[in-house]
């Protein structure tokens, strides 16, 4: 039986259940390790957020995103229908207030998969909120990533890969903010680490997923992240 928390709606309602916020820079394996969460653990809603740019490779409509005109998307604007949204190089991102909705009616918690944006939006409104942020190990390691994305997807473009390399120094500033960071080095660690955040949340008492959890925490400025971060504000640069 999960602990439930109750988190105040973006309409003042309360709701039951713990949102999980998660947020990365572009290229950090961020939908990797979500994935293999919500293979480990149930009771996970996933919000498929909306947005205006293009599928990627074999991306489908309704499963990564719901792909909507930017028309479309300003009209949600317009009608108050996003819990929250942003615009990001170009193109609008917004996660729909329905998902706290759906998720409440399922009995399931709601796992956010959204940018800092749009993360700093939530947790104003929501502060109750579980907040998680996942970054690469180094410059070099992000950029590795965003070259074979930029491969895979037919869009080798140098000014493209600053630009995102840039992007994430910006969106490093704001990890103070998150109560958790992971540094994703090793995809397995990481998984274990989401994993003993999430469970954690929910009132876990076994004390080895709570000291895992714990050594995420970013207040404690754990040695894995202070090393990254480090590295990241130093070195951030395109080679």
């Amino acid at each position: 039986m999960l602990r439930k928390a109750f988190l105040v709606g973006y309409n003042g309602q309360s709701m039951a259940g713990i949102l999980f916020i998660i947020s990365a820079p572009s290229g950090s394996g961020k939908s990797t390790l979500v994935s293999e969460l919500r293979q480990l653990v149930e009771g996970l809603e996933f919000s498929i957020s909306y947005t205006t740019r293009a599928p990627r490779g074999s991306e489908t409509d309704g499963r990564e995103y719901h792909f909507i005109s930017r028309e479309r998307f300003e009209e949600m604007i317009s009608d108050d229908a996003f819990l929250e949204w942003a615009e990001v190089f170009g193109n609008y991102y917004g996660t729909a207030r329905s998902a706290l909705h759906l998720a409440a009616e399922h009995h399931r918690d709601l796992l956010l998969d959204i940018d800092v944006q749009g993360a700093m939006q939530v947790m104003e409104r929501m502060p109750a909120a579980i907040s998680i942020f996942i970054m690469p190990p180094s410059p070099a390691v992000l950029e590795t990533r965003l070259r074979n994305r930029s491969v895979a997807e037919h869009m080798t473009d140098e000014a493209v890969i600053a630009r995102r390399l840039q992007q994430a120094r910006s969106e490093l500033a704001s990890i103070q903010h998150y109560r958790f960071a992971i540094v994703n080095d090793v995809l397995d660690v990481a998984v274990s680490e989401l994993r003993s955040v999430v469970l954690t949340a929910r009132g876990e008492k076994d004390s080895g997923l709570i000291r895992m959890a714990e050594c995420c925490e970013t207040a404690r400025q754990p040695e894995r992240l202070a090393r990254a971060l480090h590295t990241f504000l130093n070195n951030l640069t395109p080679h």
